[in-house]
């Protein structure tokens, strides 16, 4: 995806800024703990298509976020 997308999405609940998650691709709310998925390169931002995101999957997004740029 376009970084400078990346920059302008956020969450369609609470307008929060989101999380990239590589496998499977999808951009990932911290605050409503949802993935909303990413297919042939386009962000679906439907809440009805996002899948919820465990903890552990979000303790692990956000540390490799600190630590990596996307």
């Amino acid at each position: 995806m376009d970084p400078q997308l990346l920059d302008i999405l956020v969450c369609p609940l609470c307008k929060g800024k989101l999380l990239v998650r590589r496998d499977p691709a999808a951009l990932v709310c911290p605050f409503d703990r949802l993935a909303f998925p990413i297919r042939d390169g386009i962000a679906v931002m439907l809440v009805d298509e996002a899948q919820p995101v465990s903890d552990q999957e979000l303790a692990t997004l956000k540390a490799s976020s600190m630590s990596a740029p996307i």
